[in-house]
């Protein structure tokens, strides 16, 4: 199955100034954010995407910018789907003053039970992340072939979910994992999903097609995940 790579966008100004953005329209990539937006292109160097999908969100759109700029080829496509989880009343509000509220203890420790007051439960939030990665996969290897590589752009909680769906995890679990801004998180979705990469802020070289022995390792790492793997 083609390999998916999920990349959280690069820092806001609401990351930088302590904000929960959730839908807030009009929220940018910060400078640093735009600095980690323009060295997509180059992290991703050689590498054959198939398509690019994000979230219809600003900040996502103007961290895959640079790479759609680069290659004018690339399909890119807005997903509502993969949009940022629906905070409701938390929206734009200071994280340090909602750690005060008593719901954040169960955010932190019982993910599955929480429903953000006027906004959407962190379960339908994975349930729609889910559908859509499964769904986009599906097409990228009908129309492209089991060895083809696309990128989604999305927000963290969204990739932690999609992540903890992958491993199996129960949601629950899933404020263990913190994909940071501009990170990548690579999954392939075989007979049992693999996690290939999580958060990782550095090259892409991985998944440049280079020679058959490597196209073989990558096979072998799927149908037969024993002894770690090459």
């Amino acid at each position: 199955m083609p390999t998916l790579l999920l990349l959280r966008h690069g820092r806001t100004t609401a990351n930088s100034s302590g904000l929960l953005a959730g839908r807030t329209p009009g929220v940018d990539l910060d400078a640093y954010g735009q600095e980690q937006a323009l060295a997509l292109p180059g992290r991703l160097a050689g590498v054959p995407l198939a398509l690019v999908v994000h979230s219809p969100l600003l900040r996502c759109a103007r961290t895959v910018a640079p790479l759609a700029e680069a290659r004018p080829e690339l399909p890119v496509h807005a997903d509502e789907r993969v949009t940022e989880c629906d905070y409701g009343e938390w929206t734009n509000r200071p994280l340090k003053e909602l750690a005060e509220n008593p719901l954040m203890r169960t955010v932190r420790a019982q993910p599955s039970a929480v429903v953000f007051p006027g906004g959407e439960s962190l379960r339908a939030m994975r349930h729609r992340l889910v559908e859509a990665v499964r769904e986009w996969d599906a097409k990228v290897a009908e129309e492209h072939g089991p060895d083809a590589v696309w990128l989604m752009c999305t927000h963290g909680d969204n990739i932690k979910a999609v992540v903890a769906d992958a491993l199996g995890m129960h949601l629950d679990l899933f404020q263990r994992l913190l994909p940071h801004p501009a990170s990548v998180t690579a999954i392939r979705y075989a007979e049992i999903p693999l996690l290939l990469r999580f958060g990782d802020t550095g090259d892409l070289d991985e998944f440049v097609p280079r020679t058959e022995a490597a196209a073989r390792d990558a096979a072998e790492s799927t149908e037969t995940p024993v002894g770690g793997g090459a």
